[in-house]
């Protein structure tokens, strides 16, 4: 998938991540009014996944959606291409193993986890059917995809606050928090040209995932998509 209308480069990505790694944590908490928690908790119920299962965590930033899965026994791979939130991420918790990787070109064997998720960061991708086939690769068959996504509102006066909110109050909060004004302008520019929920569902299908199916969250500003890797191939 084109991001015709964002022009960053995937390495611009990455070192734009590296500059706000250090209070992306807060300024996500800050402008989601705390529902980024329920979102992540949501995602880990999806993922239905036991201790001692292999998960790969995919835009797993400073390990934010890797802890809960690593204190209930899972054995979770914490993966991204951002050097500067892997960094943050090994000082707050150095006993998970991060690991540097890029979703289209994944550093991992075939079939080497149970599962696999990925939460905010698929439309970051350069390529989103790359990525979707590679995290198809790396799961077991019979294994499953969770990915959490912004979407679009299914009610339309609330998508019509919600897109004013992203071109004109994130940036401004953003800058309170963070001082990154320039990073959450093009993160609201991705969330505003990111495909909804039946065209990302579509894109799962075309890559080989099976069972596709989503629910929203707040309204679709926020879906879970999921799918299952087929036994038979």
């Amino acid at each position: 998938m084109s991001r015709a209308s964002l022009d960053k480069q995937p390495h611009e990505v990455a070192e734009m991540f590296d500059g706000i790694a250090r209070r992306y944590d807060l300024t996500n908490d800050v402008m989601s009014l705390g529902q980024d928690r329920r979102w992540r908790t949501a995602t880990i119920k999806a993922l239905g996944v036991s201790p001692g299962q292999r998960v790969l965590d995919l835009a797993a930033g400073t390990g934010t959606s890797s802890r809960p899965l690593a204190d209930a026994g899972v054995e979770v791979v914490p993966c991204d291409f951002s050097f500067g939130m892997l960094e943050v991420g090994k000082r707050r918790r150095p006993d998970l193993g991060f690991v540097a990787g890029d979703a289209t070109k994944l550093p991992f064997a075939d079939a080497s986890f149970d599962a696999v998720t990925i939460s905010f960061g698929l439309r970051n991708v350069a390529d989103t059917d790359r990525a979707l086939r590679e995290m198809l690769r790396v799961t077991r068959p019979g294994g499953r995809l969770v990915v959490c996504e912004f979407s679009h509102a299914t009610f339309a006066p609330l998508r019509t606050v919600y897109d004013n909110y992203l071109m004109r109050a994130l940036p401004t909060v953003a800058r309170a928090v963070s001082k990154e004004t320039d990073a959450y302008t093009y993160l609201a520019e991705s969330i505003r040209a990111w495909p909804d929920q039946r065209a990302l569902g579509r894109l799962l299908r075309t890559a080989g995932w099976r069972d596709v199916a989503y629910r929203n969250l707040s309204g679709g500003i926020v879906a879970l998509h999921r799918g299952t890797r087929p036994e038979d191939l």
